[in-house]
């Protein structure tokens, strides 16, 4: 396993403007993540950029116009994740909102259909589609927007995956990572950007005259679903994305939420009052991920889509119980996943771009299993499962990168070095999918390794713990704690909270089997803290003094309050 440095994260400016009721903490932690003064932390609705600024969005919404004065049937083609289920949403919901009524959704599934609009997805559409519009996909769908068109059906690309080298030639493409594009956020999900494109409709419907007085749709009763979305699909939270997450969180906390999602939040137990972000990007996004990897991801759109409380908490009960399906297969993954590390003499060590193999493996899974394993080697990591009975000569492969090492980019250069090695490939810096032949597996290691020592340092393998320092004396209350909470939005490149102090192990116990509860003693004062770590018990004790990189939390026991260190990393101190 990769040694832990801690280091603490600079601040990128000086803090100013801000008034006395906001301490001091809190600016400088603001200020380590490029927020300097409190208007870039004033989260309005009207400070979103504009629409109009997002490439090709003209062409995009006079053929929507067009589609919805002609009563043309409009098909949906989301994805099979959770910004590619609340994206479908948000597309269906809100088409209908501006007066499209033949509106419906597909979604491929991934071991029928392959990622994307294949031309396997296409062949399954009804004979009277007349335009699809993507979701969170379509930038790389060469082959299915041109099996679209010859069947006569007009092509609307809305994503925001990076694009090959070639577009495909669809009708209209809306994509903020466009070669050229000059919109000022390239971080929007697919479900912001599908979002930007109903805006930017509604203005273009406005200006046609579409709305009767007073009856123009609020789109903003979206947001929900565009929150939920942004965070699950680990897209950087700029400005722009924390405008959309904050004005979603509102509309969560104040109970306006759809019903899908309320049932989700409280099938996975936590308070819809004091829901933050962490909470849908580890309990609730997960549920809708779930059904993509094991199932049908159409129970997960379908319960964003119901308005019936009573049906929503069905399926919010069913996709649960795909999750605990699914969690017992990642468990089991990443099991046989580390024991193949630990026996591959020095592979943590020697393989600086890491590729696992399992026949027995699912394919829904394996990103998981490659996210867990880059965690623990701090290498990016690939993990692949057989694709299916359908293509018994192929493997699917999920890549996680650590940061300095763009892995779309560095399939692109396998590819490049390499052609035809790889069937097919897309991604982000940070996460990629792939399919190869099942007998290049070896070659494929091989070359994706090389690329890796290339391109990385050891300087950039050493796992580094980015923290806001020590939290003074005296600041570890309730009061801190729900400050820090709702501060944010915290997420992707906009981390939460993160202090590191150094304490005296008081007490400590096991819990379950691999996780510690501890009490702790800061030696500046004397005081004892409750905290938790979990997925840490190895069978040894912790050490007597330690230093300790923590989260403040909030631990709510039945209907009570205190407040609680999530510990991240202990070391000897």
């Amino acid at each position: 396993m990769s040694r832990v440095k801690l280091e603490r994260r600079p601040l990128l400016g000086e803090p100013t403007g801000w008034s006395d009721a906001v301490p001091i903490i809190l600016q400088r932690i603001y200020a380590a993540r490029g927020v300097f003064g409190p208007e870039q932390a004033e989260h309005r609705l009207t400070r979103l950029l504009s629409p109009q600024q997002l490439g090709g969005m003209s062409e995009v919404v006079a053929l929507l116009a067009q589609a919805i004065h002609d009563d043309a049937s409009i098909i949906i083609a989301g994805d099979y994740d959770c910004d590619g289920a609340t994206g479908t949403a948000v597309a269906v919901r809100g088409l209908r909102m501006l007066g499209a009524r033949r509106v419906d959704y597909v979604v491929p599934n991934r071991f029928v259909h392959g990622y994307g609009l294949t031309p396997e997805l296409v062949a399954s559409l009804p004979t009277h589609a007349q335009l699809v519009v993507t979701v969170d996909n379509g930038i790389a769908s060469l082959a299915g927007v041109a099996a679209a068109q010859a069947r006569g059906i007009r092509v609307i690309v809305t994503d925001h995956h990076l694009p090959g080298e070639r577009l495909p030639a669809a009708d209209a493409i809306v994509n903020p990572n466009v070669h050229g594009d000059d919109f000022p956020s390239k971080s929007l999900a697919g479900v912001g950007v599908m979002f930007y494109v109903l805006l930017a409709l509604r203005a273009h419907l406005r200006e046609l005259g579409r709305f009767a007085a007073n009856a123009e749709p609020d789109l903003s009763t979206l947001l929900d679903l565009v929150a939920l979305g942004t965070v699950a699909d680990l897209v950087p939270l700029d400005f722009n994305n924390r405008v959309l997450v904050e004005a979603g969180m509102k509309r969560i906390r104040s109970h306006r939420a759809c019903a899908g999602i309320t049932a989700l939040i409280e099938a996975s137990q936590r308070s819809v009052s004091t829901l933050c972000t962490s909470d849908l990007g580890y309990a609730v996004g997960p549920r809708l991920n779930a059904a993509g990897r094991l199932e049908d991801m159409r129970l997960g759109v379908e319960s964003l889509l119901t308005d019936d409380p009573v049906q929503a908490r069905r399926y919010a009960e069913l996709l649960s119980s795909i999750n605990q399906e699914r969690r017992d297969l990642q468990a089991a993954m990443v099991a046989e996943a580390e024991a193949m590390v630990a026996s591959a003499a020095g592979i943590d060590t020697q393989s600086v771009g890491v590729t696992l193999f399992e026949p027995s493996w699912h394919a829904g899974v394996v990103g998981l299993v490659a996210s867990k394993l880059k965690e623990r080697l701090h290498r990016p990591v690939i993990a692949f499962a057989p694709a299916g009975e359908d293509a018994p000569e192929l493997l699917r492969g999920s890549a996680r990168s650590i940061s300095g090492f763009h892995i779309r980019d560095a399939l692109a250069a396998v590819d490049a070095r390499h052609p035809g090695l790889i069937e097919r490939f897309g991604g982000h810096a940070m996460a990629a999918g792939l399919s190869l032949r099942a007998q290049d597996y070896s070659r494929f290691a091989a070359a994706f390794d090389a690329v890796a020592r290339e391109w990385l340092n050891e300087e950039q393998l050493q796992a580094v713990l980015y923290t806001d320092g020590e939290l003074p004396a005296g600041m570890f209350t309730l009061d801190m704690a729900r400050m820090l909470r709702f501060a944010g939005p915290w997420g992707q490149a906009f981390p939460e909270p993160l202090f590191d102090n150094r304490f005296e192990c008081f007490n400590w116990r096991q819990m379950g089997e691999r996780h510690l509860r501890l009490s702790l003693r800061d030696p500046r004062d004397d005081a004892l803290y409750d905290a938790v770590m979990f997925n840490a018990y190895d069978g040894q004790p912790p050490p007597t003094m330690l230093r300790a990189a923590y989260e403040l939390t909030i631990n709510d026991w039945q209907g009570r309050e205190s407040p609680r260190l999530l510990l991240r990393h202990i070391e000897p101190a």
